[in-house]
C-alpha cells in the first residue's frame, strides 16, 4: 500500500487539463523538445494504440505512418514535457490494445471500424453508379439499334454522318 505522503505528492503532479481520450482516438500530441538552450513544441499526430498504468506513471502510445513506415511514440500523460493533447477524431474500437495495427500496411493501419464501414459504403456507392451508367449506355445502344432496324424495315435510309469540315463538303459551289 502506498504512503499517504507519496499519494499527496503524486496528486500535485498530475495534470487535469488534458482532453479525455481513449484507445482508438486520433490525437495531436504537443510535446516540449529542448534543443540546446532553445525549447520548442513538436506535434505528433496519430492513433492511440495503447494506454498503460495509472496515476502519475500513466502512459499512452501513439502510432502514425511516416513514408509508409509505422512510427510509435510513448508519452507520459502527466509529464511536464507534455504541452497538450487534442483529440482530432474519436474512434470506436473493441480492444484495449491495438497492436494488430502494426501488421497492417498503408492507410488500413489507421482505420477504425466506423471508417472501414464508411469506406465500404463509398465503394459500394461508386460500384452502383458505375453499374447504373453501364445500364444506361446499354439501353441507349439498344434504342439506337432498334431505331436503325425500324428504318431498314420502312426502307428508309439511315442518316448520313456529317463531315467534320464544312469547307470540304461536296455540295459547295466549285470555284
Amino acid at each position: 500500500m502506498k504512503n499517504a505522503i507519496i499519494d499527496k505528492i503524486e496528486k500535485n503532479q498530475m495534470k487535469s487539463k488534458l482532453a479525455p481520450f481513449r484507445v482508438g482516438d486520433m490525437v495531436r500530441v504537443h510535446a516540449k523538445i529542448v534543443e540546446g538552450n532553445k525549447e520548442r513544441i513538436q506535434i505528433f499526430e496519430g492513433m492511440v494504440i495503447a494506454m498503460d498504468s495509472t496515476g502519475v506513471n500513466e502512459t499512452f502510445t501513439v502510432r502514425k505512418l511516416v513514408g509508409g513506415l509505422g512510427v510509435e511514440k510513448k508519452f507520459l500523460r502527466h509529464s511536464p514535457r507534455l504541452a497538450g493533447v487534442d483529440v482530432v477524431r474519436s474512434g470506436k474500437v473493441r480492444r484495449a490494445k491495438l497492436y494488430y495495427l502494426r501488421e497492417r500496411i498503408g492507410n488500413k493501419a489507421l482505420r477504425t471500424k466506423e471508417e472501414e464501414q464508411l469506406a465500404d459504403e463509398i465503394l459500394a456507392t461508386q460500384e452502383e453508379v458505375r453499374q447504373h451508367i453501364v445500364e444506361e449506355e446499354k439501353a441507349e445502344k439498344e434504342a439506337r439499334e432498334k431505331r436503325h432496324e425500324e428504318r431498314l424495315k420502312n426502307k428508309e435510309h439511315p442518316p448520313v454522318p456529317l463531315k467534320s469540315d464544312p469547307a470540304k463538303a461536296t455540295d459547295s459551289p466549285a470555284k
